[in-house]
């Protein structure tokens, strides 16, 4: 059984999470607005449409703090990724050739699509027809991988 964690033994976070605290905390209430945001009349992939955007946006700041303007230490970038502030597994997806700009997981993964491919928004703006809208997993988007 995994021990229980409180916050009598949870560890204090490391020095530089006061710099980035107020950001982190504009994107935890956008997400909770965002989650009791009213969902009549949409479908239900459109629901998540907004919670998955958020969440990509605070990863792509936790990534671009650590790896692109180097502003964070890596005590704290291991913190933030362990308490759940950034998705681990989409950022070292991003760290690979060929994956900097993909949107969510789900839009790798080949086993949730009907025919075993990857999403829409995977496939080069060449080989798109001009007029094709590309709704993704995380919903319609301009940017798709060149």
């Amino acid at each position: 059984m995994p021990p229980i964690r409180t916050s009598r033994n949870r560890k204090p976070p490391p020095d530089g999470f006061e710099d980035i605290e107020d950001t982190l905390l504009e994107f935890s209430n956008k997400m909770k607005d965002a989650e009791n945001a009213s969902h009549e009349g949409k479908k239900r992939s459109e629901v998540l449409w907004p919670i998955f955007q958020i969440s990509h946006q605070r990863s792509r700041y936790i990534y671009d703090l650590y790896y692109e303007k180097e502003a964070i230490s890596k005590q704290l970038y291991e913190w933030l990724l362990k308490n759940g502030y950034g998705d681990a597994m989409l950022i070292a997806k991003w760290k690979k050739q060929g994956y900097e700009k993909l949107c969510c997981l789900r839009c790798i993964q080949t086993k949730e699509t009907n025919f075993n491919s990857t999403c829409i928004c995977r496939v080069p703006k060449a080989q798109l027809k001009e007029e094709q809208t590309i709704e993704c997993h995380w919903g319609p988007q301009d940017t798709t991988t060149s």
